[in-house]
Formats: structure tokens, sequence, C-alpha cells
């Protein structure tokens, strides 16, 4: 029936879905809604005994696709597509491999705003469900917020891990968990890559960094299963603890390179395993593996990925986990090193895996997993093992019963003026103040209404507003200020600082965004040029809080741990005054002239004298 109102043809009834399936969901249905109780598995292995072998293969792949429409793509997203995949729509793909989920990326053009997020994920269903023996698809996205989300404004923006380690508090961690999954829930999205459980205890990790709740194994683990227990309410998300057996002290990205975590067994067992046993005590749905090396775990040479020792030993005999295990892209550098594109997808299903994910050819990959069936390197019945987990989980978030989504959800649930307000009061909970000389701090709109914005301007997290010098500016001119920006960079050249510090001049305080500041920075020289105006100075780290080491002479420092623009504006109003400080350092700052001496430890945060 056509729904006049958009345009667009209508997501079928209930019972037009049920039908659709050719009789595979309405088993399940017989049990009634599927998030009413634990999945039966006697129905789940009668689906899966329907199925042919390529679809219990495609079951186990989770894979990218561009376009905006699952049928329907820009001429640019097919050609990406027939280049990358050799279809030319969503709905192709499904057809030809059977895919059991799908992963949106902004890049990929997947998510363009809310309603037509909606639409994707309705297309993607439609053309899943009218397969014959048709499942639905368990859509999934990396939403951590802070410095790594894909749906952007108008959805609901909170502030990240780290920031959320520094406000410390488990309700606000749930509070996030439970209206983003609501959000996401409403858009179609159904499986979140997050939370990070990793336990940032290396300052120059590039790759985790501020993605970390902090560097104390119980501080995260206590926000991780907080932040579970929020996207899984009522199962409206599945929550993905990664990246096991943890990414927290290495300083190479696996996305282009193969990291060695060097810690011994005992040191594995107090830092990096607790927020992952927490995860589990909390129900989570899916654990993320991480394509690290651990020689304490294994000695193979192999990455976690791949290793049968870490996920079957450690991860589900140990840890007694019996959920989806689900690869990190295996499209890194860290999964590939050793093995080809062809062998991965097979070494990983020998390990223990589940659900591979984002492979650089979907056909190099579901092909390698049907010729190891058919060579006797796997079986049929390991595969049914995990296709079994999978169905599981799409059982327990209620799929098979509502696969669809409304434009009338998606109209009520995100980015509602309650959401907003809830994220905005997280986020003033989360700013930082670490350096306050004289009581600088909060800037009189009396003495320095004209403020000067200058810094880092790096490329805006998804669907923020940016850059951050211009948000701060806008926000602080909304509290009564007079604020101007000038983008200076992570680099500024003489030229630029030499125009920074002549705007300066015109200012009567200065605020500067700083962003990864090393001994070799050019930052510093901004700052210490800006310094020597004898105007005010307040610095703002907009992404680690370890830039304090670096500037010692700047009287006032604030730690916001990402420039989205709900953290900017909450450092905003810690700035002007509208909001105390309250944030506390989740991870400790070692000394720039000294590593092995501490400048500020966990915990350390000023807050502001009565006046």
């Amino acid at each position: 029936m056509p729904d006049t109102s958009t345009g667009r043809t209508a997501p079928p009834s209930r019972r037009t879905v049920l039908a659709a399936g050719a009789g595979l969901t309405t088993a399940l249905a017989a049990a009634g809604p599927a998030r009413a109780a634990a999945p039966d598995d006697r129905r789940l292995r009668a689906l899966i005994a329907r199925m042919t072998l390529p679809e219990k293969v495609g079951q186990l792949f989770v894979m990218r696709v561009y376009g905006h429409s699952a049928t329907d793509p820009a001429q640019a997203d097919i050609d990406a597509n027939l280049k990358e995949i050799g279809v030319r729509t969503a709905a192709e793909m499904i057809a030809r491999y059977r895919v059991g989920g799908v992963i949106y990326f902004t890049w990929a053009n997947n998510t363009r705003d809310p309603q037509q997020i909606a639409d994707l994920s309705n297309g993607i269903q439609r053309a899943s469900l009218a397969q014959p023996r048709g499942v639905p698809v368990l859509i999934s996205t990396d939403q951590e917020h802070g410095a790594v989300c894909r749906v952007g404004e108008p959805a609901t923006l909170f502030p990240g891990a780290m920031a959320v380690g520094a406000g410390g508090s488990p309700d606000d961690a749930r509070t996030l968990g439970r209206i983003a999954g609501r959000e996401l829930r409403a858009m179609g999205i159904r499986q979140n890559y997050s939370p990070v459980a990793d336990v940032n205890v290396n300052p120059a990790n590039p790759v985790i960094g501020v993605r970390s709740f902090g560097s104390e194994p119980a501080a995260v683990a206590g926000l991780v299963a907080a932040e579970v227990a929020g996207y899984q309410r009522a199962r409206q998300v599945s929550a993905t603890a990664k990246h096991f057996p943890g990414h927290g002290d290495t300083s190479v990205d696996s996305h282009y390179g193969f990291p060695v975590i060097t810690h011994t067994r005992e040191q594995w067992e107090r830092l990096d395993a607790p927020p992952f046993r927490a995860a589990i005590r909390a129900g989570i749905d899916s654990v993320m593996t991480a394509h690290i090396m651990v020689p304490a775990l294994d000695d193979s040479g192999d990455p976690a990925t791949l290793s049968r020792p870490i996920l079957t030993g450690v991860l589900r005999g140990e840890l007694g986990y019996d959920g989806v295990v689900v690869t990190d892209s295996l499209g890194m550098e860290g999964v590939r090193t050793k093995y080809g594109d062809d062998r991965v997808p097979v070494l990983a299903l020998r390990a223990g895996v589940d659900q591979l994910l984002n492979p650089p050819s979907l056909d190099v990959a579901w092909n390698a997993v049907l010729r190891a069936v058919a060579d006797g390197e796997l079986t049929e019945a390991r595969l049914e093992e995990s296709v079994l987990r999978v169905l599981r989980m799409k059982a327990r978030l209620g799929l098979f019963e509502e696969p669809y989504v409304s434009r009338g959800g998606v109209a009520r649930t995100v980015g509602t003026p309650a959401h907003l307000r809830e994220a905005d009061r997280i986020a003033e909970r989360t700013t930082t103040l670490l350096a306050n000389r004289d009581a600088l701090l909060p800037l009189s709109r009396r003495s320095h209404r004209r403020v000067l914005v200058v810094g880092a301007d790096p490329a805006s997290p998804t669907g923020t507003t940016g850059p951050p010098t211009s948000v701060l500016a806008a926000a602080l001119t909304e509290l009564g200020f007079t604020a101007t920006a000038l983008s200076t960079g992570t680099a500024p050249s003489d030229g630029t600082v030499a125009r920074a510090v002549a705007a300066a001049g015109q200012a009567d305080a200065v605020v500067v965004a700083t962003y990864n500041v090393t001994a070799g920075s050019t930052q510093r020289t901004l700052v210490e040029r800006l310094l020597a105006t004898g105007r005010p100075v307040v610095a703002v780290a907009i992404r680690n809080p370890y830039d304090v080491a670096h500037l010692p002479g700047v009287p006032a420092f604030l730690a916001s741990y990402s420039w989205t623009d709900v953290e900017l504006r909450a450092a905003a109003r810690v700035i002007a005054g509208r909001v105390s400080p309250r944030g506390r350092l989740p991870v400790p700052v070692q000394r720039a002239d000294d590593a092995t001496q501490v400048l500020h430890p966990v915990g350390y945060g000023l807050s502001y004298r009565a006046r």
C-alpha cells in the first residue's frame, strides 16, 4: 500500500513479512515475540536445516555496501559497488551472497540523515526477506560517540568514552547506551560496535586513546558494563565489547600495521581482562576481536582474530562466553600481514569466530569458506554453530517479528530535545580543569569580552558542525562574549603563528584548541608566542589530555577529550562559568621531560572556588 505522505512504498505488514520468508520465520512467530523470552534453539535449528550451504555461509558475513538506497543508489555508488563487490546495489549483494549482516559507514554514503537511514534499513530487510528462505539482516555500525561516529546530527551525539570516564558515572554511561540504543533501533541499526573495552595504559596509543574509558581496569569495567546494560535494555540493540583480548597498550595502529602486546599473562589478567569479564557478566551479545599478537596467550605469531587458543581457549573456555564473536574489519593490515585474503576468513572460523566483518573482497572470502567446506577443512556442522549464534542474536532482538522501522518512529525518537538535553548534561560533567593559575577561569564577560579562538581544526567527527574553533567561538558568543575564530591547524607555519599573534592584540583573552601536542610540535610555538603577548590564554585539549604536559606556561587548561560539538559546547560553558568543571582525569599524565614521573595522577581535576 503506498505511503501517500512520503511517496514511498510502505513497509510490508507483519503478516506479509512472515509470508515473505517462505516459512522460515513462521516457526519463530509461533513462539510469540522473540524479545519476550530466550530464543528457542529447536526452532532456530529447524531454520538452519532448511538453508542451503551458500545461505549458511552468507549468514556469517557482515559487509559494507555503497549507497543511500538498497535499490536505487547514486551512480557513483553503483560504480563503487561494481568495483569492490561486483554488484550494483545492496539488494543485488544480498541476492547473490545472502549476507547475514550489513555495516553502515558515512564514507559509503549510508548515513545521510535519520529518515534516509531508516528507508535504507527497510530496503535491505525487504530485499533479504524476498529471497527464498529469507532471513532478516542484522544491520550494524560503529557508533562509539566522541571521535568515532557514523550517524551524525540531527541524531543525539554524546561525549566519547574517555570523557565519560572523566565523568566517572555508571548512570551516565547507562543513559548514553539507553538513548543511543533507542535512536539506532529507530533507524533499523540493531548491532552497535561499542563500547570499547580496551584499557588505555599507553599514552602513545594511536588507535584507541580517547576511545577508551581510561587506564584503570576496574573503572573501565564498571563503565563498560553500564553502557552494555543501557544498549541492551529491552533488547533494543546488541552491544559489542571490543577489541579482545585488549588493544590498550600499543603504539601501532592495527589498521596499518601488526601490533604486538607484550603483557605477561598476569598483566593481561590484571589490566586487560576485567572489562571483558564485566561485559560478559552484563550479558553482552557480541565481542569483537583485535588484530594484535599477544604472545603470552598464543605464541604462534597469529593475530588474536585467527587464534584458536585466544578465542576458543580463553574467551569461550576460560571466560565462559558463548555469544557472537565478530572480527574487526578484515580489510585492516593487522590481520592481512601473515595470510592472504582467501585464508583469513577460514582461519578465523577455525579459531572460533562467528561473524566475518567487511572483507576486502566478499567474493574471495565467501568462496574461500565454501571451498574449505568442500575440502573438509571446515565442516558444515562448524558453520552451523556460528549461524545458530547469529540467529539467536537476531531472535533476541525481535528481528523475526519486527524487521522494519517507521518514519514516524524516527521522528518521535531520534534527536529529540529531551535526548539532546541529556547529552549536554552528561558532557557538562566530563570537562576537566587541569590548571587555573590566579583563578583566570571562569572568564568574565566584563573584563574579557573580546575572545579570540585559535588552534587545531582536525576533520570534524561525523555529523558534527565543526570546525572546532568555529564551534567554540559560536558557543562563547551565545554565552555573551564577542568571540572570533582563526584556524591555525595542527602544524601552524610561522606565517600562521604571526597572524594569530596579531589577532590576539585585538582580543581581551585567547582560547587555543590543542590536538595531540608533541615535543616538536609547532602548536607549542603558537602557544608560547600567544603567551608572550601578555593576553590571558586558555588552552583546551580537544583530544588527548596529555597535551597539558607540553604546555606548562598556560595559566588555564581544560581537557574536553574530543572535538564533537557536545563536548566543545560544554567546555565553553565551563570557560564562561555557566557550569563548574567536574571531570577528573581517567588516565595519568606523565611529565614531558621525564615520562617516569606523573604530572597529574588519575582522579586529578580542579573546580572553581566560590567567589
